[in-house]
């Protein structure tokens, strides 16, 4: 692992009361630091530093069928990612991700 990232979860659990909110941390080698994202989580993260390496351990293997997202700049989620928005640099996916308005959330 080397590098720093804002790590993001957002509650994507329909009956949650904290549906639509977030928590974040920043995760670099000094602070050694982890965040846990349970099932019902959307996750996202953005680098901080250039040749960022992340890691992850999972619950089980990933499933396309299972995969949605949510728009990184939706202005009611007011996610601060820790990054100029003019210099983000998005997947193909990403780049067209709904809402959260609009994410029909399977949990």
């Amino acid at each position: 692992t080397q590098g720093a990232i804002i790590d993001v979860a957002v509650d994507a659990r329909k009956a949650s009361k904290t549906f639509g909110q977030y928590v974040r941390a920043e995760l670099t080698p000094e602070n050694m630091s982890q965040l846990w994202v349970p099932a019902g989580f959307l996750h996202g993260f953005s680098t901080l530093t250039d040749d960022t390496v992340v890691q992850y351990k999972c619950t089980d293997y990933y499933a396309f069928e299972c995969d949605g997202n949510v728009a990184w700049d939706d202005p009611e989620l007011a996610i601060d990612w820790g990054i100029d928005p003019a210099n983000a640099v998005l997947s193909d996916k990403d780049a067209v991700a709904p809402r959260m308005a609009n994410f029909n959330s399977p949990f």
